[in-house]
């Protein structure tokens, strides 16, 4: 009896299925040093870790489409797993341009943990991410100026320079300031510099290293706070996310909202430390923008929060200045937090 009741069980072991197993075709656009890579890669390795290996990413050697058509990549299947460039898609973000005006922030960290708690409290209810999941909200450290051509010291050295922005709102900003702004992804930034077609760059300070382009940048000028800030956000396929059984989301839960946010932001942060190093070891001149450049800055900003605000945020029923006014009081808090 005990021979034939062991006989049975064990051919119920060989019987019962396996764990299910979820593999997620992820993949980023930049470069594998790149703190975004850097990120999906340590992101994937937890995911499979807290779940004893039934969620796994298959990181893809090339992506797939161009940068700015990720967002749909996402939603129609073609990848499971990636990140938006919410500025590449102008006119279709328009929400999350009221994290990209100058001025936010002076760390990644701050800025994107502070973005995915308000996008939470204020945002997420408005379904501009309609068609992915997103899993969190991000943004890069303070934005610089690299150039070709010269110092870049006030208003009057930016005039007519042409200049690789990777949306509308650092486009506009550009625009205000008197340059010409070009919208290109930031995987094309050594191309256009050394071809001459563009002079210079509003980019991350991180980003001569990770992008390449360091040995054709002549001039640097870092502004505190930024001279904008990217919104972008890690974003899921709908079916691929939800075929995740119920129990494995709940330990990949802790994972996503603002604990990426964050995790993406140290990558950032650490990765800007990197940037300007490399900039001072290439001997790059560097202009440090004075407080008359940061307050022409201003000046000539100023009129864009408030057209964002009237001709954006209002129609689609928010409350702008308050969106914008609590993005700010959330840096500064979580600022105070670190």
């Amino acid at each position: 009896m005990k021979f034939a009741r062991s006989i049975g069980l064990a051919a119920l072991a060989v019987s019962a299925p396996a764990a299910a197993q979820v593999i997620l075709n992820a993949s980023s656009w930049v470069p594998p040093s790149a703190p975004i890579t850097i990120t999906l890669v340590g992101f994937c390795q937890d995911m499979e870790k807290v779940t004893s290996g039934r969620v796994k990413c298959n990181l893809l050697p090339k992506h797939p489409v161009a940068p700015p058509q990720t967002w749909d990549a996402v939603r129609d299947g073609v990848l499971d797993l990636s990140f938006g460039t919410h500025g590449y898609v102008p006119g279709r973000f328009t929400l999350a341009e009221a994290m990209e005006f100058p001025f936010m922030g002076n760390t990644a960290v701050a800025n994107s943990v502070a973005y995915q708690r308000i996008f939470e409290r204020m945002l997420a209810k408005y379904d501009d991410h309609k068609g992915v999941v997103p899993l969190a909200m991000f943004t890069h450290g303070p934005a610089a100026i690299y150039n070709t051509k010269r110092p870049v010291k006030g208003l009057k050295d930016l005039q007519g320079m042409k200049i690789r922005v990777g949306g509308a709102v650092v486009g506009d900003i550009m625009t205000a300031l008197g340059a010409v702004p070009m919208l290109k992804p930031a995987s094309e930034t050594y191309e256009l510099l050394s071809s001459g077609v563009a002079d210079g760059t509003a980019i991350t300070i991180e980003a001569p290293v990770s992008f390449k382009f360091l040995p054709v940048v002549k001039h640097a000028t870092y502004i505190p706070g930024g001279l904008y800030t990217q919104s972008f956000a890690w974003i899921a396929n709908p079916a691929k996310w939800n075929s995740i059984p119920d129990a494995d989301r709940k330990l990949i839960q802790p994972l996503i909202g603002e604990a990426l946010s964050r995790r993406q932001g140290r990558a950032w942060d650490t990765a800007d430390e990197k940037g300007m190093a490399a900039v001072r070891e290439a001997k790059i001149p560097i202009v440090n923008a004075s407080r008359s450049f940061v307050a022409e800055i201003k000046a000539k900003t100023g009129a864009l929060e408030k057209a964002w605000i009237e001709n954006k945020a209002k129609p689609k029923g928010v409350d702008g200045a308050a969106l914008l006014k609590a993005l700010r009081a959330e840096i500064v808090k979580v600022t105070k937090e670190k």
